[in-house]
């Protein structure tokens, strides 16, 4: 009884660690691909996407301590949402257009190079801030569970999101 035990208890180790992997190569293995297979890599891209993704990380820190400084937490009921408070916290997420912008202006490269730099570099930033402890924690557990697989499915919908949004970013610029 003790053998079939440790045999289903390495059946469930194994189903969550394929479930983990599962959820890892559906949300990063996109980026990977289009990196690779973009050009991106024969040009030696991978520094100026390492910065565009710290601008990522820098703009998300600014947002944060302009969230902090001038938007206050307030205890605020369902009935009493004013809408101008709403309308400035959502003012604070054109601090990413902006970053966006100063990412592709400073960023080196011919047009579409940069852009995809960008995107990537922005994408992969994002998706590492935001899904990996998630994914990590949650797709190893002991229960399979579909908001994973959703998660890495949300990251490539980020990925064409951030291709379309800065290529219309790229051309206004221009």
């Amino acid at each position: 009884a003790r053998r079939i035990s440790n045999i289903t208890w390495l059946t469930d180790t194994s189903m969550t660690l394929l479930h983990f992997i599962n959820c890892m190569a559906l949300a990063y293995a996109p980026y990977f691909i289009t990196y690779r297979f973009s050009g991106l890599s024969e040009y030696s891209a991978f520094w100026r996407c390492v910065k565009a993704g710290g601008a990522y990380f820098v703009t998300q820190l600014c947002k944060m301590l302009v969230l902090a400084t001038f938007f206050p937490v307030m205890e605020v009921d369902e009935d009493n949402i004013t809408m101008t408070a709403e309308s400035a916290h959502c003012m604070v997420d054109l601090i990413d257009l902006l970053g966006i912008y100063i990412v592709l202006t400073k960023v080196m490269g011919r047009g579409e190079m940069k852009v995809l730099t960008a995107a990537i570099g922005w994408g992969t930033a994002e998706l590492l801030a935001t899904r990996v402890l998630p994914l990590w924690f949650g797709a190893r557990g002991v229960e399979f569970n579909w908001k994973y697989i959703q998660s890495g499915l949300d990251s490539n919908i980020s990925l064409v999101t951030f291709l379309l949004c800065l290529k219309k970013k790229f051309y206004v610029a221009c």
